[in-house]
């Protein structure tokens, strides 16, 4: 949490998709599963069919006072039910509008909808993830999703702070396409300019100490970079005669180099390899599993995680959730509540909007709120 109050709009019938999603089960029928745990700490739970006139007049009421919507549904849906940005906007002209989907509000395939994966391959993601033998892999995260997120919480946050100095709102198109070609920038830059067909960049990244090295227990990850970590690292390895190479030696030797590098890394174990070349500020470590990488103590030190020691509600025990990929020096990003349940808060929030007990019980009986 970073100040804002974060109110989830869901359909009554065809909740979001995240809560029945994750390895546990029984919280995924429960509709709290781990992937909605994962995205839903600090919100509170609304449910509304904003098909009715009465669900989308308590979505107006909503926006009158607030400060960002944000929708991801496919292009156009909300123009359609008379809440597009030029409609809410007339409510609330200080309103930062803000869509989310796979190609964009505009262009030839705007109505067309996409998810991760299929943005991963639309975009040439996963020609460029693999190897010849394995041929194109999807990244395992969902790296456009996240990045998507992570993009679009910039954008507003821009729009905001816009705001404040021209006192007017904003509409926000951001697309998972664009999101994807950003995280491909260099590669596709490097492309446009020379016109080469962008390969397959698998382990191996160009020079032969930009690359995964077997050692003698587990697999080693080099990535000796520029020309002064690649002197660090041939001295350190008791080869001085190699620091001072040129880019065109290193290039023409470099199945020899390769070699020797290979040959290198089996005399010592991966975790020795690692101790050593960080040593030398030489950028190495071992290969990794996940549950290694999230017992290393610097992950503890860095308090990326909050932990739920007592559960949630419908959730037994403690778990842990990823809390910010960052820190403030004063303040800064903290968890003050769980991931809400479906609809829990849908009272509440409507009594705060003006609806009486009466009006409430009546929008129940005809479905427009959970």
């Amino acid at each position: 949490m970073l100040g804002a109050e974060v109110i989830k709009v869901e359909p009554p019938e065809d909740p979001d998709m995240a809560r029945s999603d994750g390895g546990d089960k029984v919280l995924a029928d429960a509709f709290i599963g781990t992937r909605f745990l994962t995205t839903g700490a600090n919100k509170r739970s609304l449910t509304v069919n904003i098909k009715t006139a009465e669900g989308r007049a308590i979505l107006e009421a909503l926006v009158r006072d607030g400060d960002v919507f944000v929708e991801n549904y496919r292009a156009g849906s909300f123009e359609a039910l008379g809440l597009g940005y030029e409609d809410l906007k007339k409510i609330n002209p200080r309103l930062i509008y803000c869509s989310l989907t796979a190609w964009g509000q505009e262009g030839p395939r705007r109505g067309q909808t996409g998810y991760d994966q299929v943005i991963q391959s639309y975009s040439g993601i996963m020609s460029i993830t693999g190897t010849e033998a394995t041929g194109p892999l999807r990244c395992g995260p969902q790296l456009v999703d996240i990045g998507a997120g992570i993009a679009t919480a910039f954008a507003i946050s821009s729009a905001l702070f816009q705001r404040e100095r021209t006192g007017r709102g904003q509409r926000i198109d951001a697309c998972l396409t664009d999101v994807a070609f950003m995280m491909m920038s260099a590669q596709i830059t490097d492309a446009l300019r020379t016109g080469r067909e962008m390969t397959y960049e698998g382990l191996e990244h160009g020079s032969p100490t930009y690359n995964q090295f077997q050692a003698s227990d587990g697999k080693v990850m080099l990535a000796a970079a520029n020309h002064r970590q690649y002197a660090r690292l041939w001295r350190a390895l008791g080869h001085p005669e190699r620091a001072d190479r040129s880019e065109a030696e290193r290039l023409a030797g470099r199945e020899e180099e390769l070699a020797l590098l290979n040959e290198i890394f089996l005399t010592r174990s991966a975790q020795e390899w690692e101790d050593f070349l960080q040593a030398h500020h030489v950028p190495a470590v071992r290969q990794r599993s996940v549950r290694e990488a999230l017992a290393d103590p610097q992950v503890a030190h860095r308090r990326a995680f909050h932990r739920f020691e007592d559960g949630s509600p419908l959730v037994e025990g403690g778990y842990s959730v990823p809390l910010a990929p960052f820190t403030f020096a004063e303040g800064g990003p903290r968890i003050d509540s769980p991931p809400p349940p479906l609809r829990r808060d849908t009272q509440d929030i409507l009594s705060a909007l003006g609806y009486c007990a009466e009006e409430i019980e009546a929008l129940q009986r005809k479905k427009v709120i959970g």
